[in-house]
């Protein structure tokens, strides 16, 4: 078995683990409960952790990992609304300020 992520936050190591399991790679939460022992144990070896049962799984598992905890987001210049003249991040479809679909 081989440890392919760590994380402070429950919720970010569950969505990897899920991420991973969803693409066939089969893998397990370990110290789902040890943050209890923090004070006791170094707070990052309390951490919960994604492992994947197959060592072979491990270095597809990091590109998962890698992009279900990519937070960058898409690539590309803010974008003005024809509509009203607002300039819009990227990311948006919409024109926060009149609802205005982008029109490429």
């Amino acid at each position: 078995m081989t440890r392919v992520y760590t994380a402070q936050a429950i919720a970010i190591v569950s969505n990897v683990k899920n991420a991973l399991e969803a693409n066939g790679i089969p893998c397990i939460l370990r110290n789902e409960f040890l943050s209890a022992g923090q004070g006791e144990l170094p707070p990052i070896e309390c951490w919960p952790e994604v492992w994947v049962a197959n060592d072979s799984d491990a270095e597809r598992a990091r590109q998962l990992v890698a992009e279900a905890t990519d937070t960058r987001g898409p690539a590309g210049e803010p974008w003005r609304c024809r509509r009203c003249g607002e300039e819009v991040d990227a990311i948006f479809a919409q024109c926060w300020n009149c609802e205005a679909e982008r029109q490429d």
